[in-house]
């Protein structure tokens, strides 16, 4: 496996967090040598500033956290955010949609996401919490299909986060295809390393130095 720290997108999404707290978290980033920080888009550009000569990525979100805005927004936003500096993409698909059967509009809005995004790595959040069995496998097959980088499991904000459980379906699901970020919840060294083995190629926490301390 290589190094823990390489796995993780070191995260602050809060609603209340500070430019001084983003500047810790890129600053977290450097020295302990994350793959990213993942953070609100009104701190991108100013992420950036910070991580520009350094190998952290800056991660940003679209639709988040309901994935309910039109695809004409999400697109918009992951425009202004790659012009921002952003480097990676984490985009909430519309799961009333995926609900609905409405396959080819989030099929179709992934792909605007990923046009937007100019060849940037996009993550596509499926809340896993929301969707029974078949709706995970849906929505996994969707994302394959669109060219999106990852699949996430979670946002953190909905009703509970990632589960060893759904990282395994998900791997059944895409296989090699995608990578897949397991996120929400995620605590402990024990528990990371658990989902890596079940299939994680990346982890989304906002406690990446506990992690590894």
């Amino acid at each position: 496996m290589n190094s823990l720290s390489s796995f993780i997108d070191h995260t602050n999404l809060s609603s209340d967090a500070l430019h001084s707290d983003i500047k810790i978290l890129c600053k977290e980033a450097i020295q302990y040598k994350f793959a990213s920080v993942c953070i609100n888009p009104v701190y991108v550009s100013y992420a950036k500033s910070i991580l520009k000569d350094e190998n952290p990525k800056v991660c940003s979100v679209v639709g988040f956290p309901l994935g309910a805005d039109s695809e004409e927004m999400k697109y918009a936003e992951a425009r202004f955010l790659i012009f921002q500096g952003a480097d990676e993409i984490d985009m909430v698909m519309n799961i009333a949609f995926l609900k609905e059967r409405k396959l080819d509009l989030v099929k179709n809005e992934i792909k605007k996401v990923v046009e937007a995004a100019d060849g940037n790595c996009v993550k596509v959040i499926i809340e896993t919490s929301l969707l029974n069995q078949d709706e995970k496998s849906l929505a996994c097959n969707i994302v394959g299909e669109s060219g999106a980088a990852f699949v996430k499991t979670s946002t953190g904000f909905s009703s509970s986060g990632a589960t060893l459980e759904d990282v395994r379906l998900i791997k059944k699901m895409v296989g090699d295809r995608v990578g897949i970020k397991a996120s929400g919840g995620i605590k402990t060294k024990n528990e990371a390393v658990k989902f890596i083995e079940a299939g994680a190629s990346r982890i989304g926490t906002s406690k990446g130095v506990e992690i590894l301390l």
